[in-house]
């Protein structure tokens, strides 16, 4: 299994190097500083997974770039920040998975296993001060979801993935199918 790593820092790549080989048999980690580099890489040969941090120079473009390109390549966007905004929006952006970079070791691998698997990786996210639920409005989706072209479904589905639900837990959820979830995570 090939993965295209794109970060800036030397000692980031380093370790999630180590982290991914050690924990996918005959996994080969190339690693980029740039986005340049990350284009040209792509162009020689398509990875099984891309690992992106946002915050790289032209990251964001980039993710934009191999969603529109590459439609089913996976990518898990990397982040220092645990910031809701950022997260929805690289999931909006295209990225399959957001991992924090305060996450633990375990849950970064279970996060690539449920990417690799086909599933979507959302991590339980800090609520806005705004935002905090009232015990009623708890399974309700988010007023700010209210304004966006989505369908109630799709809202729902968004807000199940906001609470580290897999797709195969929210298709148990709604008692539909796991490609019936992918579809509407597809669509938000």
């Amino acid at each position: 299994m090939k993965v295209l790593l794109v970060d800036a820092f030397p000692m980031v790549r380093a370790a999630l190097t180590g982290l991914i080989e050690q924990h996918f048999a005959g996994a080969q980690v190339q690693g980029v500083d740039s986005v340049a580099a990350a284009r040209t890489a792509l162009g020689q040969d398509i990875p099984r997974l891309v690992l992106l941090d946002l915050h790289i120079d032209g990251g964001f473009e980039l993710l934009q770039q191999i969603h529109h390109e590459h439609l089913l390549l996976p990518v898990v966007v990397i982040s220092g920040s645990d910031d809701t905004e950022e997260a929805l929006q690289a999931l909006g952006a295209g990225a399959m998975g957001y991992v924090p970079e305060r996450s633990d070791l375990n849950t970064l691998v279970q996060a690539l296993h449920l990417v690799l698997a086909g599933g979507t990786y959302v991590p339980p996210l800090k609520p806005r001060a705004e935002d905090v639920p009232t015990p009623t409005a708890a399974a309700a989706p988010r007023p700010e979801w209210a304004e966006l072209p989505l369908t109630p479904r799709q809202k729902h589905v968004l807000h199940l993935l906001t609470q580290g639900l897999s797709n195969k837990l929210i298709a148990r959820e709604l008692g539909v199918s796991v490609d019936t979830v992918k579809d509407h995570v597809a669509a938000v």
